[in-house]
């Protein structure tokens, strides 16, 4: 049987859908270059399959919550992440929040960025070290997903709102 694709585990969340974002930069592609160079769109308009893909899941009540960890002062590109989230997260319906890495210190985190479905089920995100995506890893171990579990919470309660962080 095939693994679900991400598409397929978030429309299929019954309760919540939580993200874990430890990077200082991802891919850094073409509306990341743009951007950079001053030409600043909507994300809205870009990227309207995600408004789609959280407002459907927020409207048959699912919680999708959203953590970054992040170094300050802000790269550059997690300052185009941050100026680009309440018009495109925010606006979708998630629940987005930032906590500095130097406040993460005494928490147990898991070494890759994840999304927590329903806390059952976790989706971990790989990397190479330029942030270009190399793979996807479904995993259902309860060892494994209570770690994500505690570890996104930790991290969710000492985060602040999008609305009142202020980028170093």
């Amino acid at each position: 049987m095939p693994q679900p694709t991400f598409e397929e585990l978030f429309r299929s969340a019954r309760h919540s859908a939580h993200h874990l974002e430890m990077r200082d930069a991802y891919g850094l592609d073409a509306d990341y270059r743009e951007w950079s160079e001053g030409h600043h769109f909507d994300p809205a308009e870009r990227w309207p399959w995600w408004i789609e893909l959280v407002s459907s899941a927020v409207a048959r009540g699912v919680a999708v919550r959203r953590a970054r960890i992040v170094s300050e002062p802000l790269s550059s590109y997690t300052r185009y992440e941050y100026e680009l989230t309440s018009g495109h997260n925010v606006k979708a319906g998630e629940d987005v929040r930032w906590l500095p890495r130097k406040q993460t210190s005494g928490l147990a985190l898991p070494g890759n960025d994840f999304w927590l479905f329903d806390g059952s089920v976790v989706l971990f995100n790989h990397f190479a070290g330029d942030g270009t995506m190399t793979g996807e890893e479904l995993v259902t171990d309860q060892t494994v997903v209570g770690l994500c579990s505690s570890a996104f919470s930790a991290v969710w309660e000492r985060a602040v709102p999008h609305e009142e962080y202020r980028p170093a």
